[in-house]
């Protein structure tokens, strides 16, 4: 049954993440969280094809609802499009400066040339995110709201506007360079320029 499938899975990805805090990614092992959660390893690869799949589901399942309320308020109704990329700048810095996050992404670049780890969680955060921001630049662009050829390309750019001089410094261990409310403003502001039908920062 449905209901009890999901409950496992659930069961799974909390073991596992508790075994990957205690042990780390590279010391952890499918046997195990198989072992702790009174299973057999191929019950776990029942529910996920690698240990590296695993990790990923653990690691990102919390941020799920935090990404689909970033999703939420990408409203291309919303009249007030300064608005909407200010509070969607701050919600979105909030989430990839979280502790959880940097220590994910500190991980998959340090597996990244070892396993397929690296690639795994880009699919499940970055990537999925970039497309939900590429799918509403493309509503703004049927609507005449901003002037693009690639709604990617302009998805891409407020991605780097928004992380720049915040993002890096902190995967690094630095402190930001910028305060983040400073950081969103300055970011819409140059994208508005750039990228509303006027050429000109509107809201």
């Amino acid at each position: 049954m449905r209901v009890r499938t999901d409950a496992r899975r659930r069961a799974i990805l909390e073991t596992a993440t508790q075994v990957f805090r205690e042990l780390g990614y590279e010391r952890a092992s499918i046997a195990m969280i198989a072992a702790r959660i009174g299973g057999s390893k191929t019950t776990l690869y029942g529910y996920f094809k690698s240990k590296e799949e695993l990790f990923a589901a653990a690691m990102t399942e919390a941020m799920e609802e935090q990404g689909r309320q970033l999703t939420a308020m990408l409203d291309p109704s919303k009249p007030d499009l300064r608005r909407v990329l200010e509070s969607f700048g701050e919600a979105y810095l909030r989430l990839v400066t979280s502790d959880q996050i940097l220590a994910i992404v500190r991980t998959a670049v340090a597996e990244a040339a070892n396993s397929k780890l690296g690639p795994e969680l880009y699919v499940r955060g970055p990537k999925m995110g970039w497309e939900h921001l590429t799918t509403y630049m493309r509503h703004l662009k049927e609507r005449n709201i901003i002037n693009t050829a690639d709604p990617r390309i302009a998805a891409a750019h407020l991605k780097g506007l928004l992380e720049a001089g915040i993002v890096e410094p902190l995967q690094y261990g630095a402190e930001a360079e910028f305060a983040p409310r400073e950081a969103v403003v300055a970011a819409v502001d140059v994208f508005l320029r750039a990228y509303s039908r006027s050429g000109l920062a509107i809201g």
